[in-house]
This record gives structure tokens, C-alpha cells and sequence, in this order.
């Protein structure tokens, strides 16, 4: 496959496009500074854009089979619409160019608290809601643009992703939140990303993901 890669440059984006690499398939790169993705490869093209510019989007699509999206603002409390904003113009891109895979990395606090454990429902979430409520509100509004498009869409809640050495391992759950599931390295999520993306079989879905 030919997957595009926003976000390249992030400790989940690095991974993506190492692990692509060695399975295989070509990568776009895509960072607003791809000068910092010290990865050199024959398959690998480094492209500098800004996925909420939608005129430097759409050219990126051309021969792509899947976008694997790992934007992220890390730990900043302003607004933003990188996640909401930015898929749009991913989709919409997407859908000119007849592309119809997208994998994406949400967050359990994006997602109805419900199913959750006492000690996240009643502390961890909360706080992580006060403090970084911003971007949390961006992608549930990235939620219902990915509702509201044609893709075969594939939302990843994660829970704090930790750029420690990988396990090697993940579990994932389409349907609850997972028992324990209190962080995933950013190793094991670039594995699941790619594995997702390569498969079908959580078209249109969110799933939850932990080690």
C-alpha cells in the first residue's frame, strides 16, 4: 500500500512510518517540518504541508490507499480545530482522489464516560477534561465529520501514550473501554494503526486500545 502519514514527525508518526516501512509499503510523509523525520528510505517520500491548509492537502492524495492520521497538539490547552478541521480536509481530499481508508487516534476522554472504570470515571478523566479540555472538545467535533463522510473510518481511543520501549503487544476492544488500559506505548500504537489500516474489518467503528 501507499499510506499517507500527517503528523509524521510525532513520537506515534515516526513509528508509523518505520514500521510501514518495513512491512513494506511506500509512506508520504507529512509534517510541517519533515526536515526533523531523520528516517532515510528508497519508498519514503517527506512532503511539508499543513493539513488545515486545504490547498496543501488535496495533492497529497494522488495514489494513496490509506491515510494513517496521527496529528496531535501534545499537551497545549488552547483551542484548536487541527483534529476536526484537519480531517475534513483529509476526507475531502480523500474523496477526490477516490481514497477511502483513514485511521485516526482519538481519546477515551472524546468518548462518553459511561463504560468507564471508577478510579478514570471519577478522577482521570475529569482531570484530563479541566486541563486539556480544548482538544478533547476538537475531537468530538472530529467525531461527527468522520459520521457525516462516506469513509471507511477506523477512531482509535487511546489512553496516554507513552514513548517508552514497546511491549510488543496491544489489546483492542470495539466495544469498552479496556480493564487496566491505562496507557500504550507510542511503539505498540504505531503497530495497531498500521494493522488496522491494513484490515477491514473495523470500517466506520471507534475501538479502544491499551497495553
Amino acid at each position: 500500500m501507499r499510506i499517507l502519514v500527517p503528523g509524521a514527525t510525532g513520537s506515534v508518526g515516526q513509528q508509523v512510518v518505520e514500521q510501514a516501512l518495513e512491512r513494506g509499503h511506500e509512506v508520504v510523509a507529512v509534517s510541517r517540518n519533515p526536515k526533523t523525520l531523520t528516517i532515510e528510505n528508497p519508498a519514503l517520500t517527506k512532503v511539508s504541508a499543513n493539513i488545515l491548509n486545504a490547498p496543501d492537502v488535496a495533492p497529497l492524495l494522488e495514489g494513496v490507499d490509506a491515510v494513517i492520521s496521527t496529528v496531535g497538539t501534545g499537551s497545549s490547552k488552547s483551542p484548536t480545530t487541527l483534529y476536526s478541521a484537519g480531517t475534513k480536509n483529509l476526507l475531502e481530499a480523500m474523496r477526490v482522489h477516490g481514497v477511502s481508508r483513514l485511521v485516526v487516534i482519538s481519546s477515551e476522554v472524546a468518548e462518553h464516560w459511561a463504560h468507564q472504570g471508577a478510579l478514570k470515571l471519577w478522577i482521570a478523566l475529569p482531570l484530563l477534561q479541566k486541563f486539556l479540555g480544548a482538544t478533547y472538545d476538537d475531537m468530538r467535533r472530529m467525531d461527527i465529520v468522520l459520521w457525516e463522510s462516506d469513509c471507511q473510518w477506523t477512531a482509535i481511543r487511546a489512553p496516554r501514550i507513552r514513548t517508552v520501549e514497546g511491549k510488543g503487544r496491544y489489546r483492542l476492544s470495539s466495544e469498552r473501554p479496556l480493564k487496566r488500559g491505562w496507557f500504550i506505548t507510542a511503539t505498540d500504537m504505531a503497530t495497531a494503526l498500521i494493522d488496522i489500516a491494513e484490515c477491514d474489518d473495523l470500517d466506520r467503528r471507534h475501538a479502544y486500545i491499551a497495553n
